[in-house]
């Protein structure tokens, strides 16, 4: 059972343009874990696979990403250099040659297939 993440409003859902819906299926189902709910010829919606959670809803555009992101999500992980290596393994490009390091906060700035950018971090409390 589908179960939407609640905002004051309504149900909030993050949209990602790219311009193959395939290719970034696959990529965004398998970092995340997700699972397709529902395509069209312009969108194709990815849920987490236990039914609980953001919605990410993926939409074809034609034009070509321009500048950096406004907006961008965040993985944040025990395991920095773990997670990294395999989301590259997965089809990202890494932006960042070395972890970025900020009030105990460690991580590295990564590119999707489309080259929207998204950071994997390491929160100070997983830290050795």
């Amino acid at each position: 059972m589908r179960t939407p993440q609640q905002y004051l409003r309504g149900e909030l859902v993050v949209v990602i343009d790219v311009a193959e819906l395939e290719r970034a299926a696959v990529f965004w189902s398998e970092v995340l874990g997700y699972v397709r709910e529902g395509q069209s010829e312009i969108y194709l919606s990815l849920v987490p696979a236990d039914g609980a959670g953001v919605e990410i809803l993926l939409q074809r555009v034609t034009d070509t990403k321009l500048g950096k992101n406004r907006l961008h999500l965040d993985l944040r992980t025990a395991d920095l250099d773990a997670e990294v290596a395999r989301v590259l393994a997965l089809g990202a490009r890494r932006l960042t040659e070395e972890p970025v390091n900020e009030a105990g906060w460690v991580w590295h700035v990564l590119a999707d297939p489309d080259g929207n950018e998204f950071c994997v971090l390491q929160p100070p409390s997983h830290r050795g």
